[in-house]
């Protein structure tokens, strides 16, 4: 099995410190807790979104628009740019609680 902690010390046997043990329990709590206010973030933004698609746009052939360029100035553009951002946030912190989870295994 893949041990993420022997790749970090160059000695296996080497101890790591006991303040950074006792901290990572709480680090992950506080990820967790961003994880979920970023989960809740990310329902509201994508309730709030209008749809982009009218159903049969692309065979009416819609002309491109002064409001079509300039959708990321509206309130619609800026809820699309918080949902990605949201994404991005929550996939970086997901990836990161695994790594702290799978180098110190201890309980939450």
């Amino acid at each position: 099995m893949l041990n993420f902690a022997s790749l970090i010390c160059a000695d296996e046997n080497a101890e790591v410190a006991p303040w950074i043990a006792n901290s990572f329990p709480v680090a992950k709590i506080v990820i967790l807790c961003v994880l979920c206010v970023l989960a809740i973030a990310m329902i509201v933004l994508v309730i709030m979104q209008k749809s982009s698609s009218n159903g049969v746009s692309a065979i009416s052939g819609q002309t491109d628009t002064f409001y079509n360029r300039n959708k990321g100035a509206t309130l619609q553009g800026k809820i699309k740019i918080l949902t990605i951002i949201d994404a991005v946030l929550i996939l970086v912190l997901c990836i990161i609680f695994f790594v702290l989870n799978t180098i110190f295994r201890g309980t939450i």
